[in-house]
């Protein structure tokens, strides 16, 4: 989208946040859910494994950056509140991270196999035919997408994507010593990669074949 639409937008927020507030909700509290299965209850103190979506809301992460770079650019992009989770109080710290980290992107994928579930029974439906039930497709159609990206961006093996998270998991300690090194600098590699293009680059094919394995496990 060039330019700015308020109506496109507010339309974007009526039918999107729903779908987008769950898929953040859901991917954080998949992180401290597991955690906490791993013997760490931090998330769990904190109030944070709950489904309210405002615990997992960051301002400047979840609101205003997706909806300046959507509005002017119409670039996706932004974060959540990371659940806290500490390492230490895991049974085995180096190998129960990585289930930690994949617990978000794993969730992530259920997600988008309910939404596309939903999407089938509705066009399947008389709904469709209605103002509800073309509400619930646009809906639906959200929910695969952001949960499909959110999923597969997550994976990108950069810290402190989860991705990172599972590499710093599986590689030698010298090497997972320069990945600590990366990570204070992972937000702005990841945002240049976004502004060159070469992050759509190496999503995109990912995305279809996310977007294929869902639509053959749901039979769409």
């Amino acid at each position: 989208m060039n330019g700015f639409d308020i109506n496109t937008i507010l339309y974007g927020i009526a039918i999107g946040a729903i779908p987008v507030l769950f898929a953040i909700t859901l991917h954080e509290v998949a992180h401290g859910w597991v955690a906490r299965r791993h013997g760490d209850r931090t998330a769990e103190m904190l109030g944070r494994l709950s489904l309210n979506p405002i615990k997992h809301i960051d301002p400047v992460g979840t609101i205003l950056v997706p909806l300046g770079l959507w509005a002017f650019s119409g670039m996706l992009f932004g974060w959540a509140k990371p659940v806290p989770i500490g390492v230490h109080n895991l049974a085995n710290p180096k190998r129960d991270m990585i289930w930690v980290a994949l617990a978000g992107p794993a969730a992530n994928f259920v997600m988008a196999l309910a939404w596309a579930l939903i999407l089938k029974v509705v066009v399947a439906s008389s709904l469709a035919e209605g103002t509800l039930g073309q509400w619930l497709i646009s809906m639906a159609e959200i929910g695969i997408f952001i949960n499909a990206l959110l999923c597969i961006f997550n994976l990108i093996p950069i810290p402190p994507l989860d991705g990172g998270r599972v590499l710093r998991g599986v590689v030698t300690e010298p090497v997972g010593e320069i990945l600590d090194r990366v990570e204070p600098f992972g937000l702005i590699i990841l945002v240049g990669l976004l502004w060159s293009g070469a992050l759509w680059v190496v999503l995109q094919p990912m995305y279809f074949w996310m977007q294929s394995l869902i639509v053959f496990l749901v039979r769409i």
